[in-house]
């Protein structure tokens, strides 16, 4: 069994969003995305494959479709396959976000 503590994972850049892989297998998915104020991840798409993002630490803007969602600490969002989703970070504090993506795409690096 993996085990893991999350908080030991977060790191941010001055360059972009840090995108941090925690556990990933053929069928799933889990990273912390760890966003500087002023950072996001720019709206799309995945055909095939569902993605959740949870809100750990600070506050998200989640576009979801053509509507936005402001998360707080332990909000969550569901961006189901086909969707447009995307998130950034509003605020001035750090922002920390759990993310799940199922089924994992054939696309993504292992």
């Amino acid at each position: 069994m993996n085990t893991t503590n999350i908080l030991n994972h977060i790191r941010f850049s001055d360059e972009k969003m840090q995108k941090v892989p925690i556990f990933d297998s053929d069928k799933m998915l889990f990273d912390l995305y760890c966003l500087q104020p002023g950072q996001f991840q720019k709206v799309h798409s995945h055909a095939g494959e569902d993605k959740v993002y949870l809100v750990l630490q600070g506050s998200a803007v989640v576009t979801l479709g053509e509507s936005e969602h402001i998360l707080e600490k332990n909000e969550s969002a569901f961006a189901p396959a086909g969707v447009a989703h995307g998130v950034r970070n509003d605020s001035g504090e750090n922002l920390v976000l759990l993310v799940t993506m199922s089924p994992r795409p054939k696309s993504a690096k292992k």
